[in-house]
């Protein structure tokens, strides 16, 4: 059970969980109502969402075997714990339950899921090998994870827009950040990711306006005179300082360590801005 949860990357999977949760209870309703968290139809909701993502890493581990032999050996589970035929099989059960929970739920849902199951494939089979094309799926994919929960409940509103925006940004500037660090394997096997085609140099060069749109991203949801002076605090205090942070860091970087930092620093921003939800 130890290594499954590994695999399916069950961290990652509990902050899907909450950022929906948060989501449902506080975006979707006026103040914070935990009740809507625990309505049968949101659960199932959830439930969908959290297989696929699950199916995503199994088959993003499925395809990078070799890639992960030289990224990272110490957490490499498909091909040497964990058989790769059992892995697709786990793959395409939980594929297949996302997709018909989602369709049993609303006939939009399960497209969406449907869609998600796709890109997911295409990224780990190809599109994660291409400059840029692969970071902007898995952004595409971080936003549509709020969105869908707004499509379920037929409410989709500004603030929901802003949040999916906010988690698609970071999430693009995690994936450059991450296909910097695992430079060295991502070329033994001609992969041309940005920083590949660009250099360690080049790619900084484009995350920098990147983050530069969501720093101003966030001082203007800061400065929206309907956000209260708790949201204000909280934001100054624990999202745009760590962002201002981590551009500091990223100038300096210059190490597969340095961008491991940078890698989780951008996790922490994104659950400290998934959070603040609570303060809307």
């Amino acid at each position: 059970m130890k290594l499954f949860l590994s695999l399916i990357r069950a961290q990652n999977l509990v902050l899907i969980v909450l950022s929906q949760a948060l989501v449902q209870a506080c975006l979707l309703t006026s103040g914070v109502r935990w009740a809507k968290v625990l309505e049968p139809g949101f659960l199932a909701l959830t439930l969908s969402t959290v297989c696929i993502a699950a199916a995503g890493y199994i088959i993003n581990d499925y395809y990078d075997v070799k890639i992960d032999a030289i990224n990272k050996p110490d957490r490499l589970l498909v091909g040497r714990i964990i058989r790769r035929r059992r892995a697709m099989f786990a793959h395409l059960v939980l594929s297949v339950i996302g997709v018909l929970i989602g369709g049993l739920l609303l006939v939009r849902v399960g497209l969406i899921n449907l869609g998600a199951v796709l890109l997911l494939w295409g990224y780990s089979a190809r599109l994660k090998k291409l400059p840029l094309i692969g970071n902007v799926a898995i952004a595409l994919l971080s936003a549509s994870m709020l969105l869908v929960v707004a499509v379920y409940n037929d409410m989709l509103n500004k603030t929901t827009l802003g949040y999916a925006l906010f988690a698609g940004l970071i999430s693009l500037i995690r994936e450059i950040i991450k296909d910097i660090e695992d430079m060295k394997g991502d070329a033994s096997f001609e992969c041309r990711t940005l920083p590949i085609v660009l250099g360690m140099r080049g790619a900084k060069y484009v995350l920098y306006p990147l983050i530069a749109i969501f720093l101003a991203l966030l001082i203007a949801s800061m400065a929206h005179p309907s956000t209260p002076w708790p949201f204000d605090v909280y934001m100054l205090a624990l999202v745009l300082a760590p962002s201002v942070w981590m551009v500091v860091k990223l100038a300096r970087a210059d190490r597969k360590a340095d961008f491991s930092y940078l890698s989780n620093l951008n996790k922490l921003i994104m659950l400290l801005g998934i959070l603040s939800m609570l303060l809307v």
